[in-house]
């Protein structure tokens, strides 16, 4: 997004939700499709891919970190949504296109997307492009999800929170059913060169999953370097930089009055939100949907 082209005057309309094969986006994102599904990835992009709100903002900039050698001023350098183009977003309102902002880029390229495997530009398949993406809890996940809705005027209104829990187990969401996205990119993994990573893993021992990502881009780090990253990536870190906290953007797009963009962090919040029952579900819903595919989630450390 270019903060310049966004003014504070406009009053964004709440967006519509429409389909895509089935999955559920903003009004806008639908009627800009064409573009996104026809991006053109080259052979030495990185995707990061995620469910939103599952760290996505934590692993780019642990990304652009290791990818700089942890050279902080380097990564002072934009906002990360100006650092790493946001390919799934059209807002032609505000003169906002992620697939033009990446078209701009002179290789190598360092790219975000919220896609479902199934709607994944096909040409990133093609150019064998290397993906990390990052899965988080299904409790933790949709509740930073509703408080996002509430703060994001581009998003649909959530609603309560039990409504916004039921549409989100229904898949009735923007980005589709949870349950679909990290299962779809978990089975991916065996046949493309994709890194998959856990939120939960990354809270508990963070400076082995950077270990992880400088490894898979075939970086080579010194322990102190790997230790500066890991701090500077904390979410007290990341909550205070207005390079990662999103309040750079107007309260016409973002309103952090409502609810900060980095809100908690950790890992467990959703035990402020759920009923017995509610969580019941969900732990019922994860042993069926989930059953036989490898993946095990901690909804606590």
């Amino acid at each position: 997004m270019d903060t310049e082209m966004v003014g504070d005057s406009k009053s964004t309309k709440r967006p519509t939700l429409g389909d895509i094969n089935g999955v559920l986006f903003p009004s806008d994102m639908i009627n800009g499709w064409g573009p996104i599904w026809n991006f053109r990835a080259r052979s030495d992009d990185l995707l990061i891919c995620t469910y939103p709100k599952a760290g996505t903002t934590w692993i780019q900039e642990i990304v652009d970190m290791v990818q700089h050698g942890g050279d902080l001023q380097k990564c002072a350098r934009a906002p990360i949504y100006e650092r790493i183009p946001f390919i799934d977003i059209c807002l032609p309102e505000f003169n906002i296109s992620g697939v033009e902002k990446a078209n701009a880029r002179a290789s190598p390229r360092t790219l975000k997307s919220h896609l479902p495997i199934q709607l994944l530009p096909p040409s990133f398949w093609k150019q064998k492009s290397k993906i990390i993406y990052v899965a988080r809890n299904v409790k933790d996940n949709v509740v930073s999800y509703f408080h996002f809705h509430r703060m994001n005027k581009t998003e649909t209104e959530p609603g309560t929170w039990e409504e916004f829990l039921e549409a989100f187990i229904a898949g009735k969401v923007s980005c589709g059913s949870w349950f679909d996205h990290v299962h779809g990119w978990w089975e991916a993994k065996d046949r493309h060169p994709i890194l998959y990573l856990f939120y939960e893993d990354m809270k508990e021992n963070p400076g082995r999953e950077i270990q992880k990502v400088a490894d898979f881009l075939d970086v080579q780090l010194p322990e102190s370097v790997l230790n500066q990253i890991a701090q500077h990536t904390k979410f007290e870190c990341m909550k205070a930089n207005p390079m990662t906290n999103y309040t750079t953007l107007p309260s016409s797009l973002l309103d952090h009055t409502i609810s900060p963009f980095m809100r908690k962090g950790t890992v467990g919040n959703w035990k402020e939100h759920f009923t017995v029952v509610q969580s019941e579900q969900l732990d019922d819903l994860c042993a069926q949907l989930l059953k036989g595919t490898g993946l095990t989630f901690r909804t606590e450390l």
